[in-house]
């Protein structure tokens, strides 16, 4: 059984990536990391496809971390894994990611989401990093990006405690951009994910860009990528056409470079 679905649409250059391992709530093992890794690899130099939405199940996005896989591997088994390089391809995607999610988003399963561009989350949805409560501490990067978007005290609850956290408290703390009941989740995924394929994709690259260069640098050098992420956005023939159907009063028709 496949680890991942992937529905592929060329037309309208949205792909969709289904987490598939039901009978363990999308646990992530070694063939499913591997598996998104490729997925994203693929898609990554894919110019038809132009958004990624990555789904679970209705009872779990992801449920974290395969456990038969850890109880018993050492720190050299770890290294060898190479789970940076399989998270790395996610992250350095180019293009809009949305993660839609429903029912459990825990360990890895919330540091996947946190790897998206936008969260768009079902009432059932539950987000949390229960790490410490199985002797360890997160690995996916949720140390780093959790306290880059709630501050520390908040990102210290989260982990330290490893209580979960409801929809509604995840979209009032920042950490998702919409709370819908959970069969509209997908369909409001996937039409955001319409909406940004009609959008000039030079323009949402370096936007994506510049709001990830926010986390890494001081605001001093991020203000200075985005000055020139805007001048480069000036070379795209896209910006022509925007600005010249917007004064003409006339729907644009971007070429999507």
């Amino acid at each position: 059984m496949s680890e991942i679905l992937i529905e592929e649409r060329p037309a309208d250059g949205v792909v969709l990536l289904r987490l598939h391992r039901p009978e363990v709530l999308n646990a992530l093992n070694l063939a499913l990391r591997r598996a998104l890794a490729d997925a994203f690899r693929r898609l990554d130099a894919d110019s038809t496809a132009r958004v990624i939405v990555i789904a679970g199940s209705a009872k779990a996005f992801c449920s974290g971390a395969d456990l038969g896989e850890y109880v018993d591997a050492s720190p050299i088994d770890l290294l060898q894994r190479r789970h940076d390089l399989l998270w790395g391809t996610i992250t350095s995607c180019k293009k809009p990611v949305i993660a839609a999610v429903r029912g459990h988003a825990l360990g890895g399963g919330c540091e996947l989401a946190l790897h998206s561009d936008l969260i768009v989350a079902g009432r059932s949805a539950r987000f949390g990093q229960p790490e410490v409560k199985v002797g360890i501490m997160p690995g996916g990067g949720a140390t780093q990006r959790l306290t880059r978007t709630l501050g520390k005290h908040g990102a210290m609850k989260l982990l330290l405690l490893g209580d979960p956290i409801n929809a509604e408290t995840a979209e009032r703390i920042g950490l998702v951009a919409e709370v819908l009941d959970d069969d509209a989740v997908e369909p409001r995924a996937l039409a955001l994910a319409q909406r940004l394929v009609e959008l000039p994709a030079v323009a949402l690259r370096l936007v994506k860009e510049s709001v990830l260069m926010a986390m890494e640098v001081s605001l001093s050098a991020g203000l200075e990528y985005e000055r020139n992420a805007f001048q480069t956005a000036f070379a795209s023939p896209d910006k022509q056409e925007g600005m010249r159907a917007r004064l003409d009063k006339r729907p644009a028709r971007f070429n999507h470079f």
